[in-house]
């Protein structure tokens, strides 16, 4: 990854890598295509706007999507590539203002989104004690990304951002896999990629568990050991984490909670929040 500039990167924590909905035209209520499913109420092409976006570009039914038959909205997270668009990329004008604004942040949004979930996991990755020697290449990268996000609109919208997953890809695998390894006893078998759709896993100990990709949708994970576990791309709708503990997961996303069930026993990493829809503990999943 050649790079004749600057690696410190323009953002100091991540508060720029989560979504700031005052500061977006609303563009994952536009620019995304939604297929009428048990996660959305009906179909909606990319481009034309939900019917339930107001003109100040907020959700009209944002208190209940759940109920309303939107729960993949819930669970949706643009780690900060809204705000970055709208404030950055097209300088404040919005799409229903400026026809050539809206072309461009819709064709952007998507690439911008990605450019952003891989800053967020190469910010996970420069935090994890282990990962000290790849902290060089990792600063490197993130840098490289973030310098990707403040290309002009044209340029971002015919990048290759598949190829650039794939150079970052084995970097934030051998963090991962430096981090694993501290454990004194972690899980050897690896579930990268694995069918545990409706898995009975309550009380399981993953520690240290490679769970990358794996399909976890349904599965009881009820009082799991999940600390340190890699959990980069896992599919954890409607899993049940409650009273599991999930300190030190990696890769974890807000997303990835979201989608998920728990409690107030579930112990999570201190950069991610508890979902409102979780049960109290001792009640089970939501």
């Amino acid at each position: 990854m050649p790079d004749n500039h600057p690696t410190t990167p323009h953002f100091t924590d991540r508060a720029d890598l989560r979504a700031d909905c005052a500061n977006c035209f609303g563009l994952c209520c536009v620019a995304l295509t939604l297929t009428a499913s048990a996660d959305f109420a009906m179909d909606k092409d990319a481009g034309t706007p939900c019917p339930h976006l107001a003109d100040d570009f907020r959700c009209g039914i944002h208190t209940r999507l759940r109920s309303a038959g939107f729960s993949g909205c819930t669970v949706y997270d643009c780690f900060g590539a809204g705000q970055k668009v709208s404030q950055d990329t097209c300088s404040g004008r919005d799409w229903r203002s400026d026809a050539q604004a809206a072309q461009e942040m819709f064709q952007v949004f998507p690439v911008m989104r990605q450019l952003h979930e891989l800053l967020w996991y190469l910010t996970e990755a420069l935090a994890l004690p282990a990962a000290s020697p790849v902290a060089a290449e990792l600063r490197e990268a993130l840098a490289a990304t973030e310098r990707l996000t403040r290309r002009p609109a044209g340029e971002l919208a015919e990048f290759d951002v598949s190829a650039h997953r794939g150079e970052v890809a084995p970097l934030l695998l051998r963090a991962a896999e430096l981090q694993r390894a501290t454990l004194p006893r972690r899980t050897k078998r690896s579930h990268r990629g694995a069918d545990l759709i409706g898995a009975r896993l309550s009380g399981a100990d993953l520690r240290g568990a490679e769970l990358r990709g794996a399909y976890l949708i349904a599965a009881d994970l009820r009082g799991a050991d999940l600390r340190c576990a890699e959990l980069i791309g896992a599919d954890l709708r409607d899993a049940d984490l409650s009273d599991a503990d999930l300190t030190g997961a990696i890769y974890l996303t807000q997303a990835q909670l979201n989608a998920a069930k728990g409690n107030a026993a579930t112990r999570l990493p201190p950069s991610l929040t508890r979902p409102g829809h979780w049960a109290e503990a001792g009640s089970g999943g939501a």
